[in-house]
């Protein structure tokens, strides 16, 4: 047989798929009838949630416009309605501004020790063997799965003034005298170790999240910019930092609120009772209801709390739709 033969030989025809079925239109303005079906899936979770943070925040919405202490609370005398009299109360209140002053500051140190030392910690683990970086993540989640008033309460133990292990470590050191030091005997000091708590608590969950963002810098960025005479520091901030803003930006965020919203770290810290230049804005508003019994005010003073918070986080929603315009 010739090659002529062989590229003329005749091959069977292909066989046509058949035709793709009609699909029947529905009639404009029909909606199907599983339409409604995720929402009734939905449902019961959102029942749940309009239950679990809408009333009580309906409740405290109320309570901040109302005349409301022992009184009304045991029934005696009706809520009186009293408009933005507690607020006006609270906002004219010198006190109030120092506790918001110091909230700000405390709330700002802890995400930055946060954030600095979760990203060193997070760079540190991608240079080590693979079995130190097993040992440190237990380490980390085992820190992170510590509850919060373990966690208090070993702290409270370390810092102690008369058997606490720090005073008799550091009293070793040469020029040293810690003995029978009592760390919250100032507020700023007191703070200081209760930073120092929050923050040991923060920071596995920052270095893990950073750990994943870190796994998907391309290696071939870096290698382009060492080539091009970057330095560490250069691929860090022009290559990795960059890939790395949303989650940092989130991260950021998150250790905001939770930061401003730090209460039994101060409550178990302090015995129950934070003196004044303890308060913090979630210690003073309780303070305000439940040691003064105006529970009113202290609705005030939470619900402040919430708009701050909130404004926090519109801060960050807009920064992420920013990204998202960029990318």
């Amino acid at each position: 047989m010739s090659a002529a033969d062989t590229t003329t030989a005749k091959v069977p025809p292909t066989r046509q798929s058949p035709p793709p079925p009609a699909v029947a239109k529905k009639p404009p303005g029909k909606r199907s009838s599983g339409a409604g079906t995720p929402w009734l899936l939905l449902a019961p979770c959102l029942l749940i949630l309009v239950l679990v943070l809408g009333y009580p925040l309906v409740r405290l919405v109320t309570l901040s416009f109302q005349k409301f202490g022992q009184s009304q609370l045991w029934g005696f005398q009706p809520a009186e309605s009293v408009g933005f009299d507690n607020f006006t109360k609270v906002l004219s209140d010198d006190e109030f501004w120092q506790v918001v002053v110091r909230t700000i500051v405390f709330a700002a140190g802890s995400v930055i020790f946060t954030m600095v030392i979760g990203m060193a910690v997070a760079l540190l683990l991608q240079r080590v063997s693979g079995w130190v970086k097993t040992l440190v993540n237990i380490a980390l989640v085992a820190s992170w799965g510590m509850p919060i008033i373990v966690a208090t309460t070993v702290f409270k133990w370390l810092f102690d003034a008369d058997y606490g292990i720090l005073n008799a470590l550091a009293s070793k050191l040469p020029g040293v005298d810690l003995i029978g030091h009592n760390w919250f005997a100032s507020g700023p000091q007191g703070l200081a170790v209760i930073m120092l708590l929050v923050v040991w608590g923060a920071v596995p969950f920052v270095v893990i999240t950073l750990s994943a963002g870190l796994t998907q810098v391309p290696a071939e960025l870096e290698e382009a910019a060492r080539l091009d005479g970057a330095g560490a520091w250069g691929v860090f901030r022009h290559v990795t930092l960059p890939i790395l803003k949303p989650i940092i930006v989130m991260l950021t965020t998150l250790s905001v609120i939770w930061d401003m919203g730090v209460f039994p770290q101060v409550f178990v810290m302090r015995n129950e009772h934070p003196e004044a230049e303890f308060q913090l804005l979630t210690t003073y508003s309780y303070d305000r209801a439940f040691v003064v019994n105006d529970y009113a005010q202290g609705s005030a003073i939470a619900l402040l709390t919430v708009l701050l918070l909130l404004g926090v986080v519109a801060v960050y929603m807009r920064q992420m739709l920013q990204i998202g315009d960029v990318e």
